[in-house]
């Protein structure tokens, strides 16, 4: 009987009994150096939508996925090892600001 692969989780924790491990930056600052515009966060499948967008910067992994990978790239090169996701406005206290919710429930 061959060995059972490591789980992710078990090479994550074998990984932090090793060496400090980094957890990639400020996404916020890095989606900000695009100076996207509401256009860009709402892209065709949005287009239509009744509120701004603009700033919701969870959408972009939807709307604008290669610059999402972009930022996370950058990291990755830079040294992290660890890419955290992008969810600042897909809680269920700011959802409802932009009418976010309402695409959840569809």
């Amino acid at each position: 009987m061959q060995p059972q692969p490591a789980s992710r989780s078990d090479r994550f924790t074998a990984l932090l009994e090793q060496r400090l491990v980094i957890l990639d930056g400020a996404m916020g600052t890095m989606i900000q150096r695009h100076r996207l515009g509401e256009r860009e966060f709402r892209g065709e499948r949005f287009a239509d939508w009744p509120s701004d967008l603009r700033g919701n910067n969870d959408l972009l992994a939807i709307t604008q996925p290669q610059i999402i990978a972009g930022i996370h790239r950058e990291y990755l090169l830079a040294g992290a090892d660890v890419i955290s996701t992008n969810t600042f406005n897909s809680t269920r206290c700011r959802s409802p600001i932009t009418g976010w919710n309402r695409w959840w429930a569809s």
